[in-house]
């Protein structure tokens, strides 16, 4: 496999658009309790990136059937840096606080579509 720089170069010369983002896959690693005693301020982390404009996207996953949970959340960050990622991630009170672990990784966003519709006279905004 190339190196990633490499790979980010090659694809912005090929036209794609090579939009890098950060994501962070996160595991439960304390009891439920613990887990829902740490979730207030875990959100409110949350919306201190996302009004900061490091937060891309967030959320919790399904098992493979699609119908229970997994338990696993996936966090997508802005960031400068793998670096600037990971430590996002460990002040996350969530993890800082031994209630869940993390992996973090680039993501080299380079097809696809996002369907963004804001009802000016109704103030509704939906994103599919």
């Amino acid at each position: 496999m190339p190196k990633w720089s490499d790979y980010k170069q090659q694809s912005r010369e090929r036209g794609s658009l090579a939009f890098e983002l950060f994501v962070v896959q996160s595991h439960p690693a304390g009891s439920p309790e613990a887990m829902k005693a740490l979730l207030p301020d875990h959100l409110a982390y949350q919306a201190k990136l996302e009004a900061e404009g490091k937060l891309f996207l967030a959320g919790p996953m399904s098992d493979e059937t699609g119908e229970e949970m997994a338990g696993i959340g996936n966090i997508i960050y802005r960031a400068g840096s793998l670096d600037e990622a990971r430590n996002l991630a460990e002040a996350d009170p969530m993890h800082a606080n031994g209630g869940r672990t993390f992996t973090v990784r680039r993501w080299l966003v380079n097809e696809g579509s996002l369907n963004l519709h804001v009802g000016l006279s109704t103030g509704q905004v939906s994103i599919s």
